[in-house]
């Protein structure tokens, strides 16, 4: 009971980056703060987050299975609402001097979005405005990208398409909503 109440659940509708931000209060704010610190659009961040987690922040890859049904060990170690990686997860803490971070805290996750897109527009030249791209470089991580590994997985290519789709939805959604969002707080609408 206690560990239900410690979680926070997903937003109802993922689809609607205005309700997701309605739901969530404190989650506009933090996106912002990233899309400030890093320059990343907030629609391309949140899409991100969408395919990698669907925003559940303890979000794990399923395991494989031995034998068809006995469940084996998790692909990799990713975790949480951006699905990084401990590895990478260990260098954007100290790049980004935010040693206390936590991959399952959505604040720390948007802006470790934010702080790895940046890394792939310095690295491999990815404009910050380019979704797909970025998704290929977050899914591949910066030297797959530059090698170009996702040329070979169609099935990956797809998926990139289908973030770059959501972004443009995000963005257009945000467009009619920003500023209401703006002008509320996190204290009472303040």
């Amino acid at each position: 009971m206690l560990v239900a109440a410690c979680t926070t659940s997903p937003p109802v509708n993922v689809d609607n980056i205005c309700a997701i931000f309605e739901e969530k209060r404190g989650w506009y704010d933090d996106a912002a703060d990233a899309r400030k610190d890093w320059g990343s659009p907030i629609s391309v961040m949140m899409a991100i987050m969408h395919q990698e987690s669907r925003f559940v922040a303890k979000a794990r890859p399923p395991r494989k299975k031995i034998f068809g049904f006995i469940p084996g060990p998790r692909p990799s170690d990713a975790y949480g609402y951006s699905q990084a990686k401990k590895s990478t997860w260990k260098e954007y803490k100290r790049s980004a001097g935010r040693y206390g971070a936590d991959r399952d805290d959505f604040s720390d996750a948007i802006d470790f979005i934010g702080w790895y897109n940046h890394q792939s527009n310095r690295r491999n030249g990815i404009s910050k405005q380019d979704s797909y791209g970025l998704y290929l470089a977050y899914h591949e991580g910066q030297g797959g990208y530059s090698r170009g590994t996702y040329r070979s997985k169609e099935w990956l290519r797809r998926v990139a398409r289908k973030v770059e789709q959501r972004a443009v939805n995000y963005r257009q959604q945000l467009l009619g909503c920003e500023s209401s969002l703006k002008k509320k707080g996190w204290f009472f609408g303040w």
